[in-house]
């Protein structure tokens, strides 16, 4: 049994890819997309009907929600469970923005055939984030919380109610080689590892029921350092080095029962600990950054003439 198989058996891998033919191969439970992966999966063969279909609306906004949602409905019908779909980097901090962003995403699934029970809505975790939560979570949409760099930000969305969190694991790494000069760190020592497995264990100790995501991963050794977690978000290339990985895995964490409770995060606490907190409020922002960057690449395709005849 490979180090996959063994994996798959105390943790729900999910794929982080909007590649139909990876997603076949490794048989993931669930599959996320983000801005970036909708980019690169724009390009790809598969799509290329969708991608014509949505430059022909002419509206781009339009089409862009159109092409995530074709492609997000085409892995519903790979993956037995949920697909997650990110809504528009832009509107971070506008709460009133993102539920309706949400809602019509919904919609628009609804309209393909897609129950919202196979959606996962994604929110960058920003305390406006949180808050759009609350609302769509009380609606029945679940939500899956990213750009999680620290433990305030995951116990605020856990508080708010969210299904899920995805604490991004190698950004926290790349942060830290580079803010102290440290060209790599022992697995144990890994401080994006560290991350995961002190909201892993926060999170069951204080009884959240909010699934922990891992998510941003750089190697297979810090896919195998949390084995066991609730979840974890694996790319292409790597679920391909687990699969030949014939070695065995060791289970790293175990549910446990809840000892204690805490108060409710206020707001002022939220920014508080991100303002007190350079790598989490750094690689939030900068995450943030990222997608609207690519989601303008997206912008430029769908604008791009179509080829004659096409």
């Amino acid at each position: 049994m490979n180090a996959l198989e063994q994996l798959k058996q105390m943790t729900v891998v999910v794929a982080d890819t909007g590649d139909l033919d990876a997603i076949r191969q490794y048989q993931p439970q669930d599959c996320t997309t983000n801005p970036s992966l909708i980019l690169k999966a724009a390009g790809l063969s598969g799509y290329a009907q969708a991608l014509k279909e949505a430059q022909e609306l002419g509206d781009v906004e339009a089409a862009i929600d159109q092409l995530t949602v074709r492609i997000g409905t085409e892995l519903t019908r790979i993956v037995p469970g949920y697909v997650s779909t990110e809504v528009d980097a832009r509107l971070s901090f506008d709460t009133d923005a993102m539920i309706a962003k949400a809602r019509h995403l919904i919609e628009l699934y609804a309209a393909q055939g897609v129950g919202k029970d196979r959606i996962l809505i994604k929110l960058a975790t920003t305390w406006e984030g949180v808050e759009a939560a609350r609302v769509l979570e009380a609606e029945g949409i679940r939500c899956n919380m990213t750009l999680v760099f620290s433990l305030e930000q995951a116990v605020a969305a856990a508080q708010a109610g969210a299904y899920l969190i995805s604490p991004f694991v190698g950004r926290i790494t790349d942060w830290y080689k580079k803010s102290t000069g440290t060209a790599e760190y022992a697995t144990d020592e890994d401080p994006g590892v560290q991350s995961v497995r002190t909201i892993y264990r926060h999170f069951k100790t204080h009884g959240y029921p909010t699934v922990v995501m891992g998510a941003s991963f750089r190697s297979a050794a810090q896919v195998k350092a949390l084995a066991g977690c609730d979840r974890l978000t694996v790319s292409p290339a790597l679920l391909g080095e687990l699969a030949g990985d014939t070695g065995t895995l060791e289970r790293v964490l175990n549910d446990q029962p809840a000892t204690e409770k805490e108060a409710a995060m206020t707001e002022a606490d939220f920014r508080w600990a991100l303002a007190a907190n350079p790598m989490a409020n750094e690689k939030l922002a900068e995450g943030i950054r990222g997608f609207h960057e690519d989601t303008e690449k997206l912008r430029a395709l769908l604008r791009a003439p179509q080829p004659a005849g096409a």
